[in-house]
C-alpha cells in the first residue's frame, strides 16, 4: 500500500533541510508529550551509521516523528529486523524506508573485496546485495533495494503486521546534494 501523505511530507522535509532549515519540532512541549504519551512515528527508517547521514535532519522530523535504526551499509539482519517488527506492528508505522546514501564506506569496503573480524558480516551481505557491480552509485542503490526485497519477505506473512498497510521504499540520500533519491 503505498502511504503517498507520508511520502509527501518526508519530501517536504528533504525540501527544507536542502534550504538549510533542517530541525523538526523539538521543543519541551513535544518531548513532554511523548513521555506522557508514548511515541507514534510515521516512518520507520533504516540507515547507514554514517555520521554524514542524519535520517531526523535530512527529513526536517522531530521528536517522535520517525524511528531510525542505523547500522552500517544498511544491512539488515534479525536485530534490525526485531526492530523493525516493534515498530511496524507495536508502534503502527506505515511506512518503512530503507536510506542508503552516497559515498558509503561499507559499500566501498565490499567493492574493494575487504572487512576483517566482524565488519565482513556486513561486507558479505553488501556483496550479495550488489552481485558483479563495481560502480559504487549503482552498487548502492542494489544494496538498499536488496534490503527492502528482505524486509517485504520477512514480513510477507507476518500475523501482527497487515502488509496490505504497510508501504515499504527504498532511497539514496546523495551526502553532497543533501537530496533524497526515491528508488
Amino acid at each position: 500500500m503505498e502511504h503517498r501523505h507520508l511520502i509527501d511530507k518526508l519530501r517536504a522535509g528533504n525540501r527544507r533541510y536542502l534550504y538549510g532549515a533542517a530541525v523538526g519540532d523539538v521543543s519541551p512541549t513535544v518531548r513532554m508529550e511523548t513521555a506522557e504519551h508514548g511515541q507514534h512515528p510515521q516512518a520507520i527508517v533504516v540507515a547507514c551509521s554514517d555520521s554524514r547521514v542524519i535520517p531526523e535532519a535530512i527529513f526536517s522530523a522531530g521528536i517522535g516523528e520517525l524511528f531510525v535504526i542505523r547500522v552500517a551499509g544498511n544491512v539488515l539482519d534479525r536485530h534490525q529486523l526485531g526492530s523493525i517488527e516493534y515498530a511496524a506492528a507495536h508502534l503502527h508505522c506505515p511506512l518503512i524506508l530503507v536510506l542508503g546514501h552516497t559515498g558509503c564506506g561499507a559499500v566501498a569496503a565490499a567493492l574493494s573485496g575487504g572487512g576483517e573480524g566482524y565488519i565482513q558480516y556486513i561486507t558479505d551481505e553488501i556483496r550479495l546485495a550488489v552481485g558483479e557491480e563495481r560502480d559504487p552509485d549503482r552498487a548502492c542503490r542494489l544494496n538498499v533495494q536488496h534490503a527492502v526485497r528482505m524486509i517485504r519477505a520477512a514480513f510477507a506473512d507476518h500475523p501482527e503486521i497487515p502488509t496490505a498497510g504497510l508501504d515499504i521504499r527504498g532511497a539514496l540520500y546523495n551526502i553532497r546534494s543533501g537530496l533524497v533519491e526515491w528508488l
